[in-house]
């Protein structure tokens, strides 16, 4: 939904949409003031019939001519009395400069041109035929008037005067953009104008042809003229579609008449220059739908930049009012911003007419038109404009010629009676009736003595009474300029008394002015704080319920972590309970063991003590009994909970077996962190040097290396494993060792059958011996390496974690 001042309909007459639209404007400018009217929406939408119309029924543009001079038909001067200068002025001559300025430009000759030959079109007639006759109600009587017109487009971004005549050269051919000749009866629009700021700071169009005009037909005709010079060309959406736009100016100088009422005052600070500029801008369109190409899609680029400075300049105002800020308007974009400048700054009115087509297929543009149109309400750019002041008597023009009229008629019956009322006789009139009346001066008798007398007598009474009356008359000066004087005293300190008092009344109004100014200047400044607060406290309240958002979030996962801790907690309790009672069971497990095995020694102590007694008590043919081993079977063995360490059998004397590594030196790396086996079998190495960590020096010593190596085997017993290698020298001057042989020491639980305590594996299976060496160079392989040019000795390097 959009609101606007006013919706038409599609049957609205082109009379109401006058009425409302245009009529104010052409109203102010009578009185002075500029206007601005132009039509804007998607091209096809209508927007060059509402300024122009149709034949039979005109639109704005001709309503407004109608309009202008239906008001100011009985006060317009003659032709050339007010000439228009180059700097966007006027200037005022007298008539019998304009009376030679008329027979000069009758005397030139008339430039032969194709366009001079063509006849006016027929529907010129039919469009400014208006029935209506509307005219402006309170026109000064005491001004003449003269309009001036000019025509012109903006073009891909430059200027061109649809009025101006080219020359034309029937021998040289004319090219188009396409170099290629034109045809006859085509038109190319003389070179780009320029813009130029004139000392009013008002823009104008330097050198564009202005052609005065005294009637509404002639006004159309020269609009008209320019009207067939203007860019069309058709395209997808639009027959005739608008390829500039087109700006038709209507200036209109009026100035005052002198105090005779006869001529025009010759002050050029009395002239008044307003203006009404209607723009038919060209429509918006999109090169998707029209499959533009060529100039065509070129015409569609500087269109549309165009229009979107027009909305960004509004946007600027209205920000600029709206927080009251001064950001700069980008008028300079665009040539028709520019041009306009002065309307948006506030010197007139501006009136939009927003014309929508219904068609589908431009809904999406429509409503962009519509939110731009609806945005520019908010701006407000109307200010009054001070006229100067004549200080002329009010009506004297049609005094003046009521005086003229009855001086004709006094004229003609000039000699004769005059008829009239008592009332209309002049002075003199009833001056020359006062006198008394003369005696007849006709003598006849030479006799005659009465005739002489009476005429002397009259004329001593006419002298006396003249006499009386010049005495009087004197009076009646004196006293008069006596009145006069003291009405200039009066009127003098009146004006004094006025002049003070005026001044004070304008401090005063000043004061208020500016106080005015500067507590809206305030309010503005306040309203944009307040703004600034409250986007400030919404992007406060936005944080704060972002960071309430993130502390929810962080308390929860610090909830998850405390909740985590406390099952690790418990996890890690249960764990030591668990562990804690597995290595209590397997105290438990090897004090039975030492029990068990302290037990056996016994046993076999006492079997011995039995042997030997029977030995010496009994004969030697005869066969010792074991009646103590019968009794100790019947015992039963006490047993701890879990299966205890197969126990020691009596010590039996082995077979020495020679070690490989006879005449050897070795190296017996025992990391600190094994545990002590409690085993009969322990391993014994002759001329060994015992290490905690293989060490260089240690290295350097031996040829032979042995690594005591620890871990738990599956059945929750510790394995030791003996791992055995050879210890030779590297290239680089250290020491290498190389892994031969694994010897495995292992702990079993009894079950039954006749174990050994330390059985050896010094032959293992092939299979199993790769996956040792496997496991082995994984876990302790050892390198040594010594560093060239190190005065250090030898260093080394150990590649795997010890265990």
């Amino acid at each position: 939904q959009y609101s606007f001042k006013e919706v038409f309909g599609t049957l609205v007459a082109q009379k109401k949409l006058f009425d409302v639209v245009a009529k104010p404007l052409v109203e102010d400018l009578i009185r002075g003031k500029n206007g601005l009217l132009f039509t804007y929406g998607v091209t096809g939408s209508g927007k060059t019939h509402t300024m122009t119309g149709s034949p039979g029924d005109g639109g704005l543009l001709p309503r407004c001519l109608d309009m202008i001079f239906n008001s100011i038909g009985p006060f317009q001067a003659k032709r050339f009395v007010f000439k228009l200068d180059d700097k966007n002025g006027v200037d005022v001559q007298c008539e019998v400069d304009a009376l030679l300025e008329r027979q000069k430009r009758d005397a030139m000759p008339v430039p032969k041109t194709p366009s001079g030959k063509r006849q006016i079109d027929p529907e010129i007639a039919d469009m400014i035929n208006m029935q209506d006759h509307c005219k402006v109600e309170e026109v000064d009587e005491d001004n003449v008037y003269s309009v001036f017109v000019s025509y012109i487009e903006i073009y891909n971004n430059y200027i061109y005067d649809l009025l101006e005549e080219a020359p034309f050269e029937p021998i040289k051919p004319k090219w188009n953009n396409c170099n290629t000749p034109l045809r006859n009866g085509d038109f190319i629009p003389p070179q780009s104008k320029i813009l130029r700021e004139d000392q009013n700071h008002n823009m104008y169009v330097t050198g564009c042809t202005e052609v005065e005009v005294k009637s509404t037909e002639e006004a159309f005709e020269v609009f008209w003229r320019g009207q067939k010079r203007r860019r069309v060309a058709n395209t997808q959406l639009n027959r005739e579609s608008s390829r500039s736009h087109s700006v038709f100016i209507i200036k209109l100088a009026q100035a005052p008449l002198d105090a005779d009422g006869d001529n025009v005052l010759q002050e050029k600070e009395q002239i008044v220059l307003s203006q009404l500029s209607l723009v038919d801008l060209a429509g918006s369109e999109r090169t998707n739908r029209t499959r533009a190409e060529g100039n065509r899609l070129r015409e569609a680029g500087n269109i549309n930049q165009s229009l979107m400075t027009l909305r960004t300049c509004i946007e600027v105002l209205r920000e600029n009012q709206m927080y009251g800020i001064n950001k700069m308007v980008p008028y300079r974009d665009s040539k028709l911003t520019h041009l306009f400048k002065n309307y948006f700054d506030g010197e007139g009115k501006v009136r939009m007419i927003v014309c929508v087509n219904p068609k589908a297929e431009d809904y999406e543009e429509s409503l962009q038109v519509m939110r731009f149109a609806e945005m520019t309400q908010e701006v407000e750019v109307m200010r009054p404009v001070d006229r100067p002041l004549c200080g002329l008597t009010p009506g004297r023009r049609f005094r003046n010629q009521a005086f003229r009229e009855e001086l004709s008629r006094k004229l003609e019956l000039r000699g004769g009676p005059i008829d009239g009322e008592p009332e209309e006789q002049s002075v003199l009139e009833m001056f020359l009736q006062s006198f008394p009346p003369l005696p007849a001066c006709e003598l006849l008798d030479v006799n005659d003595d009465q005739t002489l007398p009476k005429l002397i007598e009259v004329l001593e009474k006419r002298h006396k009474l003249r006499q009386m009356l010049l005495k009087e008359f004197s009076k009646a000066v004196l006293n008069l300029k006596a009145m006069l004087q003291e009405f200039d005293c009066s009127v003098a300190s009146k004006e004094n008394h006025v002049k003070v008092t005026l001044s004070e009344k304008e401090k005063t109004i000043a004061g208020q002015k500016t106080e005015i100014e500067r507590l809206e200047k305030k309010i503005k400044t306040l309203e944009y704080k307040i703004e600034i607060l409250e986007k400030t406290a919404t992007i406060y309240e936005e944080d704060k319920r972002n960071l309430q958002q993130e502390l929810e979030s962080k308390s929860q996962k610090l909830q998850r972590q405390a909740s985590d801790k406390r099952r690790l907690e418990a996890r890690f309790q249960g764990m030591v309970a668990e562990t804690t009672m597995k290595w209590e069971k397997e105290c438990e497990r090897r004090v039975a063991a030492k029990q068990l095995e302290m037990q056996n020694k016994l046993w076999v102590k006492d079997e011995k003590l039995k042997q030997l007694k029977a030995i010496v008590t009994e004969p030697k043919n005869e066969k010792p009994e074991r009646p103590s081993r019968e009794r100790d079977r019947e015992k039963p063995v006490q047993r701890s909970l879990s299966p205890p360490p197969v126990p020691n059998p009596p010590p039996v004397r082995l077979r020495h077996r020679r070690s490989r590594s006879a005449g050897e030196r070795w190296v017996d790396h025992k990391p600190p962190s094994n545990l002590p086996t409690e085993t009969v079998m322990q391993p014994h190495v002759p001329h060994a040097i015992t290490v905690a960590a293989a060490s260089e020096k240690a290295l350097a010593k031996c040829d032979k290396y042995m690594l005591t190596h620890q871990e738990l085997a599956s059945d929750g017993e510790i394995e030791t494993k003996l791992i055995k290698g050879d210890v030779f020298k590297t290239r680089g001057g250290g020491q290498a060792v190389q892994f031969t042989d694994i010897e495995t020491l292992k702990q079993e639980s009894p079950t039954g059958r006749k174990r050994r305590s330390s059985p050896s594996n010094p032959d293992p299976p092939e299979d199993a011996a790769d996956t040792e060496w496997t496991d082995v160079e994984t876990r302790c392989s050892v390198a040594v390496e010594m560093r060239a040019g190190s005065a250090l000795g030898p260093g080394y390097e150990h590649h795997a974690q010890p265990k």
